[in-house]
């Protein structure tokens, strides 16, 4: 590179990169490197740009891997990097644009080497390429003291938690998260977590430990402001008429759109359709808290990162912060809360949301006190609408989090006092107005429904009923189609259970004599008719606890009554289809006496008033037996469901 306008295109060519790479040994004290680190990138705007800048950087970063035992001037490239950091928050305070720009030049070149060696050689290798030296006399102190790896670790600790966050810094502190993510990525490239490495080592219990809680602080702070790129215009000097050495910012703004990692493989396609990304400093922040609060522990000792997402607090909390959370900070829960609302449209945010409901109890804690939790759950619900657009790992966490919220009984309540009117997504039927527990149930069921005819997941139907079991006693007011498709969704098992059972009475009688294996049709019905099983249960547990606040669900009952008869003597449901049999009758029994003919508002009088009459003590609370399941499924759901997808069954 060096003082002229640099491209892809001219790197291979470039005659100072080609001297960094070569054998010869260059001094740290050499001009060489101030005109090296002194160049305008058009950096990449694009997926694209981005995957041919990595190609034309792996030839050169092969032969410097070659070339650095002889040379050292890799080392030399991180120790300049290195002198410039110190005085980096100074040169911020005092506006000196080109001291900045010369240090984030100098750590995008560090970046895009490291990014290739990551892949190529093993930390222990990598670590080997930071100890090579230029052939000069060296101190003895310096040579024996220093471990390089962990001073550009901690510096780059220091640079993310201590230099603030302006238009003239953005680009450095995005390269200086994005090469932290670079040097972690080691584990992509094996099986076994690396507890054992060097890297790890020095996170976790090296001279960045004391930076733990602000740096979980400040790469939260980093999500929440949503900062985005300065525009890429910005130069410190204009070019002069006769040309010269002239010194650019560009190089540092549009770079942060290379992103090193995507979540769960590939994304999603309304991510895929994104190639420009506005927030590349938000994100990249974001996709390391969670790669740091994700590193195992270690043999003897907690991850600390992960100790300080769990137990971070509230700013407004006055309280004295327990002994025995070393990492703990305050943050603004409000305007986390934001964030969290704002960007579920990615997995990593879903993520973030997820960890902070399932470990930090403070949040936790904040979220369900919430009046405004449509702002949270529609755009969860928004997710599992749009399933078929989305990777798998996306829906489990979004289900995943809605397990956690319906354990809480406020929660479930307050849901259906939540009133939304004109829900444009839901292109189903238009809903003009409905709850936001009626709508939750709604895309809930289709979700079950999509599962059945694409996926065939097991879990995930498992899963989704114990969402709307956790919810069933609360149930109130719904709205006339959600209780609709309550019912509709249990004639569909009740046809599956039904279609299942005549292949393999077939079967059997058409295999008479034949000692071939017959398809496991036992196994089928079993999961069948325990999913059915679990319907039932969330149906009983509504007309149980809150009969009198749903008449819609009672009308749909009657008018789909025949669905039941099937299993009133099924060993398997008698018990729980004694309720069923108690309501139906009651109500028939009722409408019978109103007379024949009843309009539709006669009906649903009628089913208002009986409602009113019917004794409590005449339904059987069998329901509370099972009731402990649905809460235990949630934590197993959650300990693997968002690490990836279960076995699928073969006739859900």
């Amino acid at each position: 590179m060096g003082a002229n306008t640099s491209q892809v295109s001219d790197l291979s060519n470039n005659h100072n990169l080609k001297a960094l790479v070569g054998p010869e040994s260059i001094s740290e004290n050499d001009p060489f490197w101030n005109q090296l680190i002194s160049f305008t990138f058009i950096s990449p705007t694009s997926s694209g740009e981005s995957k041919l800048l990595e190609e034309a950087v792996i030839p050169l970063a092969k032969t410097l891997i070659e070339n650095n035992p002889r040379s050292g001037n890799f080392s030399a490239l991180v120790r300049i990097f290195l002198g410039r950091t110190k005085e980096l928050k100074i040169s911020t305070e005092c506006q000196d644009q080109l001291f900045i720009w010369q240090a984030h030049n100098a750590l995008l070149m560090i970046r895009c080497l490291l990014k290739v060696f990551t892949r190529e050689m093993s930390e222990e290798e990598l670590h080997q390429q930071f100890s090579y030296q230029e052939r000069a006399v060296v101190s003895c102190a310096e040579t024996s003291n220093e471990d390089l790896l962990e001073e550009l670790l901690s510096n780059l600790i220091h640079l993310i938690v201590e230099v603030p966050l302006l238009d003239i810094t953005y680009s450095i502190l995005f390269e200086a998260v994005t090469t932290l993510l670079v040097l972690l990525s080691y584990q992509l490239f094996h099986k076994d977590i690396l507890h054992d490495g060097i890297i790890f080592q020095h996170l976790m219990k090296g001279r960045c430990l004391c930076l733990t809680s602000r740096l979980v602080k400040t790469l939260l702070y980093n999500f929440i402001r949503q900062e985005k790129c300065p525009p890429p215009a910005t130069h410190i000097f204009e070019p002069k008429a006769e040309g010269g050495l002239l010194y650019g910012l560009a190089s540092g703004v549009a770079s942060g759109l290379w992103s090193v990692f995507t979540l769960g493989g590939a994304g999603s396609k309304a991510e895929n359709d994104q190639e420009h990304n506005p927030l590349p400093l938000s994100n990249q922040s974001l996709l390391l808290l969670l790669v740091l609060a994700n590193l195992p522990d270690g043999p003897d000792w907690p991850n600390p990162y992960r100790q300080a997402i769990t137990c971070f607090r509230n700013t407004q909390d006055t309280s004295s912060p327990p002994a025995e959370h070393p990492h703990t900070f305050q943050i603004n829960f409000n305007s986390l809360y934001t964030a969290l609302c704002e960007q579920q449209r990615s997995d990593q945010a879903t993520l973030l949301l997820y960890t902070l409901l399932h470990q930090n109890t403070n949040v936790r804690t904040y979220i369900l006190s919430r009046t405004d939790m449509d702002n949270l759950v529609l755009p969860i619900l928004d997710i599992l609408y749009h399933v078929e657009e989305r990777n798998s790992h996306h829906v489990y966490m979004a289900l995943i989090i809605l397990l956690i919220l319906t354990e809480d009984d406020a929660f479930n309540r307050s849901i259906h006092e939540v009133v939304l009117k004109n829900i444009s997504w839901y292109t189903e039927r238009s809903l003009t107005e409905i709850s936001l527990g009626s709508l939750l149930i709604l895309v809930v069921i289709r979700t079950i429904q999509f599962n059945m005819t694409r996926t065939r997941d097991k879990y995930l139907h498992t899963n989704c009923l114990a969402a709307l079991a956790n919810m069933s006693a609360q149930f109130r007011c719904l709205h006339q189609y959600a209780a609709q498709r309550i019912i509709s969704l249990f004639a569909l098992l009740s046809k599956k259970h039904n279609k299942v059972l005549e292949q393999a009475t077939q079967s059997l009688r058409g295999r008479q004599g034949d000692s071939t294996a017959l398809p496991d049709y036992a196994q089928d019905l079993s999961v069948i008719e325990e999913v059915i099983r679990m319907m039932l249960e969330i149906i009983n547990s509504c007309l149980c606890n809150s009969l009198h606040h749903n008449p819609n669900l009672v009308y749909a009952l009657l008018y789909k009554r025949e669905l039941f008869e099937q299993f009133r003597m099924h060993p398997s449901f008698q018990d729980i289809m004694q309720n069923l049999d108690t309501v139906i009758g009651f109500f028939s029994q009722r409408l019978e006496q109103a007379g024949s003919d009843l309009s539709v508002e006669r009906v649903q009088e009628v089913i208002m008033k009986g409602a009113q009459a019917l004794p409590k003590d005449r339904l059987k609370s069998l329901y509370i037996h099972q009731w402990p399941r649905f809460r235990h499924l949630k934590s197993e759901a959650a300990s693997t469901s968002v690490v990836e997808p279960r076995s699928k069954s073969p006739t859900i």
